[in-house]
């Protein structure tokens, strides 16, 4: 049996082809637990998430996605929507954007590379 897609949330391309702007996201015990990465050009941003976290930490990731959701249903930009994360994170309990933290890499894989590293 073949499954057909027919509908699903709106979302944000997956794939940047240049460089991405992001923010780190850390749990309120200071574990790093992701970054949210964003590139206008390519109407793309995503969550990356760092290998070796624990169950707690994953879960509260899944917040910052849907944070991604919204922010595509309601049509932002999708820097806009770092500049919204950094403003303003309350309605996430157990993580916030760190601050200071908007930078920029020269691709994708480069900010996979640095979760990857820790």
């Amino acid at each position: 049996m073949r499954f057909k897609r027919i509908a699903g949330p709106p979302g944000y391309n997956r794939v940047a082809q240049g460089p991405v702007q992001y923010v780190r996201v850390a749990a309120d015990s200071g574990v790093v637990i992701g970054y949210v990465w964003a590139d206008d050009e390519g109407e793309a941003a995503g969550w990356v998430t760092p290998p070796g976290l624990g169950a707690a930490e994953i879960n509260v990731g899944a917040a910052w996605l849907r944070k991604l959701r919204d922010a595509k249903a309601r049509d932002i930009a999708p820097t806009a929507l770092l500049a919204e994360l950094i403003r303003d994170t309350r309605d996430i309990q157990g993580s916030r954007v760190v601050p200071g933290s908007l930078t920029e890499s020269t691709t994708l894989d480069e900010l996979k590379e640095l979760a990857n590293r820790g």
